[in-house]
């Protein structure tokens, strides 16, 4: 019996760069997986040099961090692509640009900073609720901020789960269609949908307004009065 084929082995990257990027409009609904095809097609197009992972199936070498949920709208969405070929960073956004589908957008490409997913400790989410009333949505916030814990429960992969959402709030603030939320990222994974609930929970006349249009303004370390972006 011959010997078993042993796969190919890939070089390592030579450069590693850290993309910040935005989902926006219909883009929104488009799940990580979609994106993720929509991102490699881009890639393909623009003939971007990629490194690829070793093993029978190779894959280019991208890692997302902290992927934003389907539904949401971001500004700040980050992933460390490795390459096989230096480039210039600003090459890289533009050439990606042209041949991502609307609702998609490069915003930044850096040098990839060395514990780029330790940075991201914090997310600020605007949530719209339409139709609510924003007396009622500021009466609501105050109730959750006056309370040391509050559970909320969600369904999960593994079946209904119940949390504490109140100390992943760093920062709730009620405005005019909404509210804007700075909370911390975590085990459990507090959601913008998660902090609806509860203000549901405290003011039962926000029943009815659904789970809001979230979009992530940023993401990163906190300082105790705001979200610090990674780069």
């Amino acid at each position: 019996m011959s010997p078993r084929r042993q796969p190919e082995q890939q070089a390592p990257p030579v450069q590693k760069l850290a993309l910040r990027y935005a989902k926006r409009g219909r883009a929104r609904f488009a799940s990580h997986r979609d994106f993720g095809r929509a991102f490699e097609r881009a890639l393909r197009r623009a003939e971007v040099p990629m490194a690829f992972s070793s093993g029978f199936h190779p894959h280019p070498r991208i890692s997302y961090l902290n992927a934003s949920p389907t539904g949401a709208a971001t500004e700040a969405e980050y992933m460390v692509v490795g390459l096989a070929t230096e480039v210039d960073p600003a090459w890289l956004r533009d050439t990606l640009n042209s041949a991502l589908p609307d609702g998609l957008e490069i915003m930044a490409v850096v040098d990839a900073p060395s514990g780029l997913a330790e940075r991201l400790k914090a997310a600020h989410w605007q949530v719209s609720l339409a139709g609510a009333d924003p007396s009622e949505v500021a009466a609501a916030v105050q109730e959750l901020l006056a309370q040391s814990t509050h559970l909320v429960s969600r369904q999960t992969k593994a079946g209904m789960r119940e949390f504490d959402v109140r100390p992943a709030i760093h920062s709730l603030v009620a405005v005019a269609d909404g509210f804007e939320v700075m909370s911390a990222i975590g085990e459990p994974l507090v959601r913008p949908e998660d902090v609806v609930v509860a203000l549901q929970d405290v003011r039962p006349g926000l029943a009815g307004n659904g789970p809001g249009l979230a979009n992530r303004l940023a993401q990163g370390t906190w300082d105790g009065e705001r979200v610090q972006p990674p780069f």
